[in-house]
């Protein structure tokens, strides 16, 4: 998939088995989708464990991160309706849009000019009981007293603003009584790629999220990384061409840990295999400790899949030796693609470049499996040659680099996987499928 940073005018549909936003119908609405390349919305608790050089440099629990491609949807908001596009995060809860206008800023939402807007108070119980799962508590705004809301970014960005209830419309369905984030305030590491949007859309399993406000008992999506096509399902995915999908369930804890994400979509990593070769890792290093950091999450907002440092350096380093007289290494140690991915190559283009004899890498899940092969291995260095060669980096990088400690599955490597996310029996299923082709065999053109 092209790196350069303008939008990618790729159409993606949005199919909505919701009529009556609780329970799948008949009836199927279409929204565009597109991909944008911009600040990853990668969330972290409050408490999210810093590595020592990254809490070096600062005191706040912003973690630093790079900007990537993000999916978003086209949606109107308020009465009468405004033209709204949001990034879709599996990755955050709050749904949220900016309100104020600023020269930055190409797509705003203005409350002001709908009838619908109805902000929260501060005592409204809403206020405390709806947001007990965002990392950041609600608080009260002194100015106005209105129920105040914070969301913090892994590249260190920030926006913050009230809770307000508003219409959605979904296609030609409305949802009255959504509650989301009417940001006025916010600072952005890239204020250039974050102006292409309006606004954020949560989809992880929290209170708030989209997902749970509108009652949809599961969601897919297919990335196809053929021809920049793809779809987005909301409801259920019963179709005679879609494979079997193997499942994985929801890692679910009750107890709080200050380190685990109780509303992502935690799966449990058990190892990852090599060409034919299993890592030897104990299966101990996949697992959250008694803290919660190194749970792993499938995150749509992230671009790259991200291990933490010693489950990192055994698959580099089994790559490395897998491919030695394949693929010829970029010696520069100073560089490190995206402040995390520090192996690449110097490939020659563009005559017919193939990546189909690399040794494809598999994450075993429990229950389930996802195999990683071809082009998806790697990805182009936007801008960067070292002479007639093009650089390439391997598309796994180190948590540890973030600051982060846990694994985050990235959408490029959900491409051409059906990814769905069944919220009523706690699991998420996949399987490969040209998703290209499963968008014209649901009559879409795309």
């Amino acid at each position: 998939m092209s790196s350069s940073r303008f939008l990618l005018h790729l159409t993606i549909f949005l199919l909505i088995f919701h009529q009556n936003f609780c329970f799948p119908s008949k009836q199927t609405l279409f929204l565009p989708l597109k991909t944008t390349l911009g600040r990853p919305p990668l969330t972290f608790a409050p408490s999210s464990k810093l590595s020592a050089s990254a809490a070096a440099g600062s005191t706040t629990n912003k973690l630093g991160f790079h900007h990537n491609v993000t999916l978003t949807v086209s949606l109107s908001v308020g009465s009468p309706p405004q033209n709204v596009t949001m990034v879709l995060d599996t990755g955050s809860e709050l749904s949220w849009l900016h309100c104020k206008k600023t020269p930055d800023l190409t797509s705003t939402f203005a409350p002001e000019l709908s009838n619908s807007y109805s902000p929260i108070p501060c005592a409204s119980p809403v206020c405390k009981t709806r947001t007990q799962d965002l990392p950041i508590p609600a608080s009260c705004d002194p100015n106005n007293l209105l129920c105040h809301v914070a969301v913090s970014y892994a590249d260190a960005s920030s926006i913050e603003g009230t809770l307000a209830y508003e219409n959605f419309v979904i296609g030609s369905s409305t949802r009255p009584g959504f509650l989301f984030g009417c940001m006025d305030s916010d600072f952005s590491s890239n204020s250039d790629e974050d102006s292409k949007t309006t606004g954020l859309m949560g989809m992880n399993r929290g209170s708030l999220s989209f997902v749970s406000q509108m009652g949809f008992p599961k969601f897919s999506y297919c990335i196809s990384g053929l021809d920049s096509s793809g779809v987005l399902l909301l409801g259920d995915a019963s179709f005679s061409w879609l494979k079997t999908l193997n499942y994985t369930p929801l890692i679910q804890r009750s107890d709080p840990l200050p380190y685990f994400d109780r509303v992502a979509y935690t799966v449990q990593l058990e190892g990852i295999q090599v060409g034919n070769k299993m890592l030897d890792l104990p299966r101990s290093v996949f697992l959250p400790d008694h803290t919660g950091a190194g749970q792993t999450m499938v995150d749509s907002g992230t671009q790259f899949t991200f291990l933490m440092g010693p489950v990192y350096t055994a698959l580099r380093n089994e790559f490395l030796q897998q491919t030695r007289g394949v693929l010829q290494v970029l010696e520069d140690p100073n560089f490190v693609f995206q402040g995390a991915m520090d192996l690449c190559y110097r490939i020659t283009e563009p005559a017919g470049t193939s990546f189909s004899n690399l040794p494809q890498v598999s994450l075993m899940f429990e229950g389930a499996e996802m195999s990683i092969s071809g082009e998806r291995l790697l990805y182009r260095v936007p801008d960067m040659n070292t002479g007639s060669d093009s650089v390439y980096c391997f598309t796994f990088g180190n948590s540890d680099l973030l600051g982060i400690e846990a694994f985050v599955i990235g959408n490029h490597h959900q491409q051409n996987v059906w990814m769905e996310f069944d919220l009523e029996k706690s699991r998420v299923g996949f399987a490969e499928i040209r998703c290209d082709l499963a968008g014209q065999r649901l009559g879409i053109d795309i």
